[in-house]
This record gives C-alpha cells, sequence and structure tokens, in this order.
C-alpha cells in the first residue's frame, strides 16, 4: 500500500445515522467507503463495485477520476495500520447514493431526498431570516428520512397490490384463450339469438 494521508476525525450527524468524517490537511473531506455503503444498507463490496463501474464517470463525467486515498486516522496512539482505510471524497458518496437511489434502494432514495430539502430549506431559510438549531435540522431530517421511508414502504405495497391484480388478470387470460375463448373480442351477435 502506498503511503497513506493522515486526517482527522470527527463524528457527523446525518438525521438519525452518526458517520466519522475526516478531514484532510488540504482541508477537504472524506467519508470511508464502507460507511458510504453501510448507510444505504449496502456492503462495502458493493461501495467499491460502483467505483469500478461506468455509473461513476457517466454521473460525474468522463473526465472524472475519483481521489480516493488511503487515509490514516491521526491519533495520540503510536499503533499504525489499525486506522487505515480508503476515504471518498464527498461528491463521490453522493453520487453513489444517488445512483443507489436511481436503482430502487429505497434507504438512498429516502436519506437522498431529505438531505436535498434540507439544502433547499436552508437556503430559504438563510433568504427569509429564519434560524434553526442544528439540533432542529438533525430532528427535522430525521423525521423526513423516517417519514420518507414509511412513505416508500407503501408506496411500495400499493405497487405490491397492482402487481398481483396484473398477475391474477394475466392468470384467468392465458386460462380463458387456452379453452378457446377470447376474453377480448365481442359477443358474436349470432350466437346470442
Amino acid at each position: 500500500m502506498t503511503e497513506s494521508i493522515r486526517a482527522t476525525r470527527a463524528s457527523v450527524q446525518i438525521g438519525s445515522l452518526e458517520v466519522d468524517g475526516f478531514m484532510l490537511p488540504d482541508g477537504s473531506y472524506r467519508m470511508s467507503q464502507t460507511q458510504a455503503a453501510e448507510c444505504v444498507g449496502l456492503s462495502e463490496r458493493n461501495a467499491r463495485d460502483f467505483l469500478r463501474s461506468k455509473a461513476l464517470k457517466s454521473l460525474l463525467g468522463e473526465g472524472y477520476t475519483p481521489a480516493i486515498s488511503a487515509v490514516e486516522i491521526e491519533s495520540n496512539d503510536q499503533l499504525r495500520g489499525q486506522s487505515r482505510f480508503n476515504a471518498l471524497p464527498l461528491e463521490v458518496v453522493c453520487a453513489y447514493w444517488q445512483w443507489q437511489a436511481f436503482r430502487g434502494n429505497k434507504q438512498a432514495l429516502s436519506l437522498c431526498m431529505a438531505l436535498m430539502l434540507e439544502s433547499l430549506e436552508r437556503r430559504f431559510d438563510n433568504a427569509f431570516a429564519v434560524t434553526r438549531t442544528e439540533q432542529e435540522r438533525q430532528e427535522r431530517l430525521t423525521s423526513r428520512i423516517q417519514q420518507l421511508e414509511r412513505d416508500l414502504t407503501q408506496l411500495g405495497e400499493d405497487f405490491a397490490l397492482d402487481d398481483q391484480i396484473r398477475r391474477e388478470r394475466d392468470y384467468f387470460e392465458r386460462l380463458l384463450r387456452e379453452n378457446g375463448i377470447d376474453p377480448w373480442a365481442l359477443p358474436n351477435s349470432e350466437e346470442e339469438a
């Protein structure tokens, strides 16, 4: 492994999620690829696969090369090697979450929607001189994520009911056709007389 970059760690609250955030010496922020995946209910391998996929380049541009780096956490302890991990720039984390939302990951969709809403709300609060504490913002974000997850679950159940109705209709249509009946044909008026 190449020489790792030393970073400082801080706990970052994202609604009810708590992740480790890292700041590199140049002031840029990173998040571990493991935690990026865990935030949307997936394994680290899924994040690693995304980094090798065409999806990343399509989301961030063909010429984009992610600045993924091995990061070592600054610590008072003299233990080296125990706190190294692959760190993702925040734009890659956002692209990953957005890609997962696009692919139907409900956890990623609710997280992305809640974060976008919070971003817009912060701008509107600023425009209208509304002041909120970080605690209030965290509580609102947590509540929104939970509500969106409930709504998406309900929506999924509603779609499942439609799918069940469609399956039953297809079954009965197939059964009628197998018995020589065209279920969509108009009745023959001569046979009725």
